[in-house]
């Protein structure tokens, strides 16, 4: 929500969330003062004041809307260049506020990340060729088949770690195909390839949107974007799948006026992936899309990693909200 106001702090130009926010029309808000809706009267002066003053380039306080049901927002008031100096005023709610700072700080510990994993992946990768094709060496020299069994276990072990490492490096290798995308097709995709591998004991459901449009993107990482975090609830759910009351629940949604990365959007796509299962652990809920971070035993902790990095790159977001019984992961992409 946004309004220009003058020095005086009253409404010269209202947005229409503003509108919708207040259930007052444009026209009605116009020449009345944006400060009869705060519920802090002092503090708005004051920072209507400072910041004409040049005091502070913008200024930023927490205070409530004044509506049937008082609503905490985040206001930040911020010089223009009107010649009249109006202000520029935005009204967030702290809600709102707190997921565009957690997205943000997510989307930049990804970036982190990623920079870490490649060069991390780098370094490994040419000293692990040197110590493999050495043990090769030493395998055809060694007498007895006996010694040969230490080097064929170094052998298996600098396979498995290149193994990991093309893993890692997969991202920045393949380049980004784009082609027309059907959202449905994927999860339908993904739903076979559950199936197999987990025909008893699992149900996983379609909830569709059938409005929901084509878009530009690269179908092959998107299938493993939504492979990979429904896979990670198939065998979390491994008890309940012996039990035979596994439940997926594979959901899509049209969301509207839609912030990602501080970018507004007209329309976007909203993927709920859905289980039953135990949850994931509370130690490890800002932990999971962490490279090498994994909640199974035996697991690599990079399936979340790459799911998000190949989300990311399609300016998406991937949330997680999670409890005991009810885990839904929830991929969010622009849509044209």
């Amino acid at each position: 929500m946004a309004a220009l106001v003058d020095a005086q702090g009253l409404i010269r130009y209202a947005n229409p969330a503003l509108e919708n926010g207040l259930g007052v029309s444009r026209r009605m808000l116009a020449a009345q003062s944006l400060g009869h809706w705060l519920d802090c009267p002092a503090v708005w002066q004051a920072a209507l004041q400072q910041v004409q003053r040049d005091e502070f380039s913008n200024k930023r306080f927490d205070c409530l809307l004044r509506l049937r049901e008082p609503i905490p927002v985040q206001v930040i008031v911020g010089r223009t260049d009107h010649p009249e100096g109006w202000l520029l005023v935005e009204l967030v709610e702290v809600s709102q506020q707190t997921r565009l700072e957690r997205e943000e700080q997510w989307h930049n510990q990804a970036q982190a990340n990623k920079e870490l994993i490649r060069n991390l992946a780098h370094e490994i990768k040419n000293p692990l060729g040197g110590i493999r094709g050495a043990a090769q060496l030493l395998h055809a020299e060694l007498p007895s088949a006996e010694l040969q069994e230490y080097t064929q276990v170094i052998i298996a072990e600098a396979d498995r770690l290149q193994t990991l490492v093309d893993r890692l490096l997969a991202p920045h290798r393949k380049p980004h195909v784009v082609g027309d995308v059907n959202i449905h097709e994927i999860c339908e995709h993904v739903r076979t390839l559950l199936l197999a591998e987990f025909p008893r004991g699992l149900v996983v459901e379609q909830d569709y949107d059938a409005s929901l449009p084509e878009f530009r993107g690269d179908k092959e990482q998107l299938i493993q974007a939504v492979l990979n975090i429904a896979h990670n609830a198939a065998q979390a759910l491994q008890q309940r799948i012996a039990q035979g009351d596994a439940r997926i629940v594979l959901r899509t949604r049209v969301a509207r006026q839609v912030t990602i990365a501080r970018q507004r959007y007209k329309l976007a796509l909203v993927l709920h992936i859905v289980d039953n299962g135990p949850g994931v652990p509370a130690e490890l809920k800002d932990r999971i899309f962490f490279p090498l971070i994994s909640g199974r035993e035996g697991g690599s902790g990079l399936g979340l990693t790459l799911a998000q990095t190949f989300v990311q790159q399609h300016q998406g977001t991937i949330e997680c909200d999670s409890q005991p019984g009810h885990t839904d992961f929830r991929i969010t992409i622009p849509l044209p």
